[in-house]
């Protein structure tokens, strides 16, 4: 039983309120990425084993879940990315190996748990009220591989920073399109053959 101290089976209100919102969140991304299941409050409440009362001390609604598990992945994306990056500086990578392991880091994030992928990249487009914080991260990210282009390739000072913003874009919606068309199965690769052609555009596009 719970004490005056709001202590319930070791769990504090608020432990018991984190550990519910991260079910949610994990239902969330399960019934989102099953193009089988309608991605629903009740859905995703039936996953999480909880009612909607939970739900509602959480979300102010399933977009705002959905909106929680894009950010989540985004985070998690840069995350992993950044951490093979260091590794790669710490073994003295040339600046392609450092592109590489970033790239690799990447894929693997998406062949350990493709749901990831899938929500982040093929089903938020489809989700009018995610739409524009999707085009946002994925503007974030394009800026990003930019600063990497310019602080590792030793881009011409002459080529502008419109040009470079232009290549950034065009790398990460290829990037997009190629994850895209792997994840929903009409294109047949390894996982090492997207790295090599992501790689090798990112090196193109800054040359």
């Amino acid at each position: 039983m719970a004490g005056q101290t709001g202590v319930y089976r070791g769990m504090s209100a608020e432990q018991r309120a984190a550990e519910r919102r991260q079910r949610l969140l994990e239902a969330t991304l399960a019934v989102w990425a099953d193009p089988a299941t309608r991605t629903t409050m009740t859905a995703v409440c039936a996953e999480a084993g909880l009612t909607e009362r939970y739900f509602y001390e959480s979300f102010r609604g399933l977009d705002e879940a959905l909106l929680a598990v894009l950010d989540g992945v985004a985070a998690e994306i840069e995350r992993v990315t950044l951490a093979a990056a260091d590794a790669a500086d710490a073994a003295g990578e040339e600046p392609a190996g450092r592109v590489h392991a970033t790239v690799r880091a990447f894929v693997q994030l998406l062949v350990d748990d493709p749901r990831k992928g899938r929500v982040a990249i093929i089903e938020a487009a489809a989700v009018p009220a995610l739409r524009q914080r999707r085009t946002d991260l994925l503007r974030y990210l394009a800026h990003r591989s930019t600063e990497e282009a310019r602080t590792h390739l030793g881009l011409p000072s002459g080529r502008g920073a419109r040009a470079d913003e232009f290549a950034g874009l065009l790398f990460i919606g290829g990037m997009a399109e190629l994850i895209t068309a792997w994840l929903d199965g009409s294109l047949e690769a390894s996982a090492e053959e997207i790295v090599d052609a992501a790689a090798h555009c990112f090196l193109g596009v800054y040359g």
